[in-house]
């Protein structure tokens, strides 16, 4: 894998000795990405983790005059680390301080882009905070087991996304609660239209509804349409970009925030109207890329729990990478050296940030649960998934119903040794979390097993006291004197109704 796009200065021939080794242990790491007949096991990562860090050490003692040094050790350093952050991921060390260092890379990434595009929402800045802050308490804990270099970068950086948080969500302090709701549905047909841009076929038909509905925001804000005042609607969209930089909105009101979310929407759909989903042929390639890889990643976002290597991302991360460090002064510039229209520009940018946002949940989204256990582990959730909508419906009529949970639990526990799930001679991380899942279950099937009883047992009750009335009522039956006719009532009984006292009843 090549390295991200940099200039880099000249390597001092004393480095050249630490340059090869992390070549050699970047290798390694994707030598155990890459291999699939086999789990990544933990002493391979945490091996390779300590010989980060010893050259790490050595480099620092090289560079005590010129601590600011870049070159292109710290990139494939930049890379190793990267990897080795997937992996304690990938073998269930989530939260141990290793792990951190590729989200909060990612989160950089993500700030910096809702940074550039001056819209988005709460949620996506609450979201980045619980992470920081979380983030911040895994470094905290690792302080006497990491290298305290590490850990010093990884607070350095958190500092930074800080510092970039706090100005975004000054920027929608400015925001009241009656124009919140607006401005969140601008921003959603905002990237709705940007999604339709980028189908393979243009939803002409649903980009028109979206923009009846910002006619229709317009007129209830009481805004008129834009009128061009000579300018293009490129020229329009860009100028209003210019008056959208969070800088630019420090001090505006959130009335014009909302007005100007508005006119950009209006205008970004006259825009991509136009182009009908074409995008210039000169960025054609790095548009294919940035599709390719929005879509791969979506695709796994969907079969995360059953196919998902966390270490696979770092190839993503790369493509990305390379792509967004290889803008000049933030435009898209083609092989011939030419900037990228503002439809290309900002899909290009659309895709970029999507793809980053995808990479961020997944790896939030990840389960401290060694790759070797996420079979089990997943299993264990389907069951748990089930039994909880079982009992939703009402519950099980019959104990019996629960063989094929019970069955499938029990062969679950039995694949322990010692209360652990071994693969080989290895005990993978993540063992609390699957055995927590495995209770979970058993406590379940013990009250849906437990309420059929109950029910049983109600049931059989109910109907030993029908059986008991029914007895109870044949005897008062059979116990009834009987009731004998004399010669006297025989003959009243047999003797025909007179014609008058027929008509009397009918």
């Amino acid at each position: 894998m090549s390295d991200s796009p940099a200039v880099f200065n000249a390597l001092p021939t004393e480095e050249q000795p630490i340059l090869d080794k992390l070549y050699s242990i970047r290798s390694h790491l994707e030598l155990l990405k890459q291999d699939r007949s086999q789990y990544v096991k933990s002493q391979d990562v945490i091996n390779l983790y300590h010989e980060t860090n010893e050259q790490v050490h050595k480099l620092n003692g090289l560079r005590q005059d010129k601590p600011l040094e870049q070159n292109r050790v710290d990139n494939v350093l930049d890379d190793c680390y990267q990897l080795i952050s997937l992996s304690f991921m990938t073998i269930g060390k989530t939260q141990e301080a290793p792990a951190v260092y590729s989200a909060i890379s990612t989160v950089k990434r993500l700030l910096d882009h809702l940074k550039e595009c001056a819209f988005f929402l709460n949620k996506d800045l609450d979201s980045i905070a619980d992470r920081l802050e979380a983030s911040r308490h895994i470094i905290a804990r690792g302080k006497n087991e990491h290298d305290p270099n590490l850990l010093t970068l990884l607070e350095n950086r958190i500092d930074v996304c800080q510092t970039i948080l706090s100005e975004l969500q000054r920027f929608l302090g400015q925001l009241t609660p009656e124009l919140l709701p607006t401005y969140e549905k601008l921003v959603s047909i905002l990237r709705s239209l940007s999604a339709c841009n980028t189908r393979s076929k243009f939803p002409t038909a649903e980009v028109n509804d979206f923009q009846k509905q910002l006619r229709q925001i317009a007129a209830d804000l009481g805004k008129p349409v834009p009128a061009d005042g000579g300018m293009t609607v490129l020229e329009q969209y860009t100028d209003k970009l210019k008056h959208m930089s969070i800088e630019e909105n420090t001090e505006s009101s959130g009335q014009k925030l909302v007005s100007d979310l508005l006119i950009r929407c209006l205008l970004w759909v006259e825009i991509i109207q136009k182009k009908d989903g074409k995008i210039d042929e000169h960025f054609k390639d790095t548009y294919d890329k940035l599709l390719a890889v929005r879509n791969k990643l979506e695709q796994l976002q969907l079969t995360q729990a059953w196919s998902l290597r966390e270490t696979d991302l770092w190839s993503f991360q790369r493509q990305l990478d390379r792509i967004d460090e290889s803008r000049v002064d933030g435009n898209f510039v083609c092989p011939n050296g030419k900037p990228a229209d503002l439809h290309a520009q900002r899909t290009l940018l659309y895709l970029l940030r999507k793809s980053y946002a995808v990479i961020y949940q997944l790896l939030i989204s990840s389960e401290p649960v060694s790759e070797a256990l996420l079979p089990i582990h997943n299993q264990l959730k389907t069951l748990r998934r089930c039994l909880i909508e079982v009992k939703k419906a009402g519950g099980i009529s019959s104990p019996r119903e629960l063989y094929p949970y019970s069955m499938k639990l029990n062969s679950i526990d039995n694949m322990r040794k010692d209360g652990k799930f071994m693969i080989g001679d290895d005990i993978p991380d993540g063992q609390g979390a699957v055995t927590q899942l495995l209770s979970e279950c058993f406590e379940l099937a013990y009250e849906l097993r437990t309420e059929a009883e109950e029910n049983e047992e109600r049931d059989d009750k109910e109907d030993d006291s029908a059986v008991d009335v029914k007895s109870a009522r044949a005897d008062e039956v059979d116990d009834a004197p009987e009731i004998k006719l004399t010669k006297t009532d025989k003959g009243a009984a047999e003797a025909p109704v007179p014609a008058a006292d027929v008509d009397a009843q009918t």
